[in-house]
């Protein structure tokens, strides 16, 4: 069974654990220093907040699969529909391990479609090594133009359009 995805990044982190806290009526299923996440199950939804990055507003939407298999399904459908994707194959962020890939919408929404694999400890790192952190690993959502990873973590630049880790 899918899982919807809804990632949105938030100015304060604080008060934005508290208020989603409060309308869920559960706490995050894992909270970060910049990072929270619900895994609700009435209505099975992938909520995540993240301080990092761009502007606050709704970051991407997506669906997480509960297995690989549910993962290719997806993928085919995605590519029946002529959907130009933005495959990761496997990668790390937002402190987990997934198989992913990503398509744009016309509006230029980027919807991730991935099925986690595990946890990492930190919220990027090379696939190869969950022992160090990575610089420029994979994690981000294609902008509607160019994909440019900053220098300073996993995001392209403000001006490379609207795109954030996962």
């Amino acid at each position: 069974m899918k899982r919807f995805h809804v990632h949105v990044r938030v100015a304060d982190l604080g008060s934005s654990v508290a208020f989603y806290s409060k309308l869920f009526g559960a706490a995050p299923a894992r909270q970060e220093s910049d990072y929270a996440k619900w895994m609700l199950e009435d209505p099975r939804i992938n909520f995540a907040i993240s301080s990092r990055g761009g502007e606050p507003g709704v970051d991407h939407l997506g669906f997480q699969t509960d297995s690989a298999e549910e993962l290719v399904a997806m993928k085919a459908q995605a590519e029946s529909a002529d959907m130009a994707l933005a495959d990761e194959g496997e990668t790390t962020c937002c402190y987990a391990r997934s198989d992913k890939y990503w398509v744009t919408d016309p509006q230029g929404l980027a919807w991730e479609h991935y099925h986690t694999l595990g946890n990492v400890p930190l919220f990027s790192m090379p696939a190869d090594d969950a022992a160090k952190p990575a610089e420029a690993a994979a994690c981000c959502a294609p902008a509607p133009k160019a994909v440019a990873v900053s220098a300073a973590g996993c995001c392209p630049p403000a001006s490379a359009g609207k795109s954030s880790c996962c």
